[in-house]
């Protein structure tokens, strides 16, 4: 940047105060001469120069209490049009007070007002769109020959935002040369100067026209079916193809609006991603300690990274999993430096060190995402399921209501709901713990769940499993071609653990997401194949290895004693669930500790299942055998 430059961008507000003080008379000057036909008679102008300061000094006035001196006028905009008619028919308003306070009204040429509020609002706003124009134009000009000709599926608001981007930055990665959509109204027209050529069905043959480069998909409320028939297309045409950010990633600032990424499964969840605002949360955290248990996992990692960006004073982090720990710690202190973030090494059914690390921070809000949750593995280990998932959580339950926490949330799963696992009845017992405990529910913290899907990406998850295996060069294995799961994102998953917590709504009780519908198993695994540019059962083989121990064909996400109500927060709802039984828990919950601290399986199994009445086989019969051991 020359000094030239630089001088100019420093002083760029004392420029534009300036540009303004010329402008103002420029306007009330052309108001006066197309009032009087470019003769102006020399009383009318001596009236010029009399009311001239007035409207100076109000119009100025004005454009400061609208914030018209501090615009780039480079990313003007209809909202920046906006409050330019406001502030100039403010201006033109007290102007006319003015001037019947000082008893020219009578003698002033009406008409002027008039011209010049339409004077003023053409030069301030062709001056201001002027400059963008030029801009854009400029870069537009300069770019012809670079970036890859590209075609854009899509002509709504992820696409104008995309083109305009590419016009805007010049960036040369991509230059749009034709859009694509399905709404017939649209073919022919232009955005941005780019005509629409066609449906998202006749992208091969648009392209094999020739001219086209890269494809990008720019449809965010598009079906799953939309989708998958969009990428088989794209596919089909053998070119490289991408993805506009989403919202979130945008608002996240992972993402700019120009910048691409390959399609990923999340992207054919078959509804749209859900993308809700932050001021709840925000206005409940900014300021205060949050304590977050596995905090180094996938769905604790993500907490800590949207925590820390709604402002709170501390944020501590309690994982008995050392590397992990270490390496998200390095990542909160890079990334949110003025964020005091603490690590802890704990084992969260250590009652002594977890009440010690709770006195130490005494935070205001607990989220407890500590839980196995891998289903077949829990089978196997029922001790330690009891242990982490049950013990655990009310060890941490019981500590945050000691120090006076405000608000503790459970993350919770839809695999509580008929339970066929170890896994899944844990997590059931562990809602009971939060929401009946009689010890809890005497205190002044406010507790509350959360339930969901599974989570794509996360941690021994199906798509990480998918991956491996195809990087591996092995048949992807699915375990039945009927297996449904309902999905959402860690992003999503997050959102709503944060959205539980600032609803007045969920205090007490559950809160879940509307999830769509559920996805087939096997329709991920087909559609990551194709993702990777292969063909299902063709190129990569899908085997099916039957239903492992306590995994069910179908989760749901309430029983049916269960329904749910809508809350303030599109796509979140309440669970209504029966209350637990307070002296049933609690002496379950007693002949549970027993059992673990006297190491007998059978009375562990026996316990839970005793405590989850409405278990489903296999857990149901297991439960029963281990009781008639015991």
């Amino acid at each position: 940047m020359s000094l030239l430059t630089t001088t100019l961008v420093r002083s760029r507000r004392a420029l534009i105060l300036g540009l303004h003080l010329a402008l103002v008379p420029l306007a009330y000057w052309i108001a006066f001469q197309l009032r009087f036909d470019f003769a102006v008679p020399r009383e009318q102008m001596a009236r010029f120069y009399d009311t001239l300061p007035y409207l100076l000094a109000i119009r100025m006035g004005a454009f400061a209490v609208f914030g018209l001196y501090h615009g780039w006028w480079r990313h003007v905009g209809m909202r920046d049009l906006t409050d330019l008619v406001k502030a100039i028919t403010l201006s033109s308003g007290l102007f006319l007070l003015t001037l019947f306070f000082r008893a020219e009204l009578s003698a002033y040429p009406r008409s002027i007002l008039c011209l010049d509020w339409a004077a003023a609002l053409m030069v301030f706003g062709g001056i201001r769109f002027a400059g963008r124009a030029f801009r854009e134009q400029r870069f537009s000009l300069g770019r012809v020959a670079r970036g890859k000709r590209t075609l854009v599926i899509g002509a709504g608001i992820a696409a104008d935002r995309f083109i305009r981007h590419c016009h805007q930055d010049g960036g040369g990665k991509a230059y749009p040369v034709g859009l694509v959509d399905d709404d017939p109204m649209k073919l022919g027209m232009r955005m941005h100067g780019v005509r629409v050529l066609g449906t998202a069905a006749e992208v091969p043959a648009i392209v094999a026209r020739g001219g086209v480069e890269l494809l990008v998909i720019a449809i965010p409320s598009a079906t799953r079916k939309q989708m998958q028939d969009i990428v088989a297309s794209c596919i089909a045409t053998g070119l490289e193809f991408k993805i506009v950010p989403s919202v979130w990633e945008l608002l996240e600032g992972r993402k700019s609006p120009g910048e691409l990424r390959p399609v990923q499964l999340e992207d054919l969840l078959g509804r749209d991603a859900i993308e809700i605002g932050m001021d709840g949360p925000r206005a409940e955290i900014r300021g205060k300690v949050v304590l977050v248990t596995g905090g180094s996992g996938s769905i604790g990692a993500e907490l800590a990274r949207q925590v820390a960006s709604l402002g709170p004073t501390r944020l501590v982090l309690l994982d008995q999993a050392e590397s992990p720990l270490y390496f998200t710690h390095l990542e909160m202190q890079r990334a949110y430096p003025g964020v005091e973030v603490v690590p802890v090494i704990a084992d969260v059914t250590d009652q002594t060190r977890v009440e010690r690390v709770f006195a130490q921070h005494r935070p205001h809000f607990v989220f407890h995402a500590a839980a196995y949750k891998h289903v077949p593995l829990m089978e196997d280990n029922v001790m330690e399921a009891a242990r982490n998932n049950v013990l655990g959580t009310l060890c941490v339950a019981q500590a945050a209501a000691a120090c006076g926490a405000e608000k503790f949330v459970l993350i919770s799963t839809d695999k509580a709901v008929y339970p066929s696992s170890v896994m899944g009845a844990s997590k059931r017992v562990a809602e009971q713990i939060v929401l009946g405990w009689p010890g809890l529910r005497a205190s002044a913290t406010d507790f509350r769940a959360v339930r969901f899907g599974n989570v794509l990406g996360s941690d021994g998850s199906v798509i990480p499993l998918f991956r491996r295996q195809l990087a591996m060069g092995k048949p992807l294995t699915v375990t039945h071609p009927e297996v449904t799961r309902y999905f959402m994102t860690i992003p999503e998953a997050v959102q709503l653990v944060l959205h539980c917590a600032a609803l007045d709504e969920a205090s007490g009780r559950i809160a879940m997401l509307e999830m769509g519908e559920p996805v087939r198993i096997v329709e991920l695994a087909e559609n990551l194949i194709r993702l990777c540019g292969m063909e299902p059962y063709r190129d990569v083989p899908i085997v099916f290895t039957g239903l492992r121990p306590g995994e069910k064909l179908h989760e749901e996400l309430m029983s049916q004693r269960e329904e749910t109500i809508p809350t303030a927060v599109s796509k979140v709802r309440i669970v209504q669930t029966d209350e637990p039984d307070a002296p049933r828990l609690t002496s379950g919950l007693d002949r549970l500790a027993a059992s673990v601290a006297l190491g007998s399986e059978n009375d562990v199994l026996a316990a839970i299942c005793a405590l989850v009445p409405e278990c489903v086989s296999p857990l149901r019969e297991r439960g029963r055998a281990a009781a008639r051991v015991t």
